[in-house]
């Protein structure tokens, strides 16, 4: 049989994301946040890599920043490629309609969380997004709690709420969608990487 037939593929999966009609958000990662999560600096290099593969496939990327004047400014490796973010004072990101208006009259209609802390800003997030129609998804491990516990118990009341739960590597291959698509090794590149 021949796997690289000429036949019609199959349509694509509505359940995966694609370039087209996602876009990634990055909730808080913020200097005097993310060192306090269990694992900070692995959810801080999984949502970097997430960032460069969005960018790569040209997937629209945001994010925001929890009353900043207390818990500091979006880390300096996520900040540059970020630009300027929202800041808020409420937990969701649901505060901030304008990310969203525009993503929506962008086509977008799925949206990739990533961030801190699980359990209450993306949580939040995530059920404020579902609630207003939006496909959700989140990266399992570009998430973080200050305890393991509550990490785990916020991913599985996103999943029973109708989030669909992921990773970072399965979302940058799904953003990829080929290994002949010409974003492939600047993806290969990411998922190669060795974490901290």
């Amino acid at each position: 049989m021949n796997t690289l037939s000429t036949n019609k593929a199959l349509p694509r999966s509505p359940e995966m994301m694609s370039r087209g009609d996602t876009a990634l958000l990055v909730v808080d990662m913020q200097e005097k946040l993310v060192p306090a999560m269990t694992d900070g600096p692995r959810v801080a290099w999984n949502v970097r890599r997430l960032v460069d593969a969005a960018k790569a496939v040209g997937l629209p990327v945001v994010g925001t920043e929890q009353y900043p004047q207390g818990l500091g400014k979006t880390l300096p490796e996520l900040a540059e490629r970020l630009g300027p973010v929202p800041s808020k004072l409420t937990f969701s990101c649901g505060c901030c309609p304008e990310i969203f208006e525009e993503l929506r009259d962008r086509g977008v209609f799925k949206i990739l969380i990533v961030g801190v802390e699980a359990h209450v800003c993306v949580a939040q997030t995530a059920f404020d997004l579902l609630a207003d129609g939006w496909r959700v998804y989140v990266a399992a491990d570009a998430v973080g709690s200050r305890f393991e516990l509550d990490c785990r118990t916020a991913l599985a009341r996103m999943d029973s709420a109708g989030a669909t739960l992921t990773t970072t590597e399965a979302a940058m291959f799904e953003w990829c969608e080929s290994a002949g698509a010409s974003e492939f090794q600047a993806i290969r590149r990411l998922v190669l990487e060795r974490a901290p």
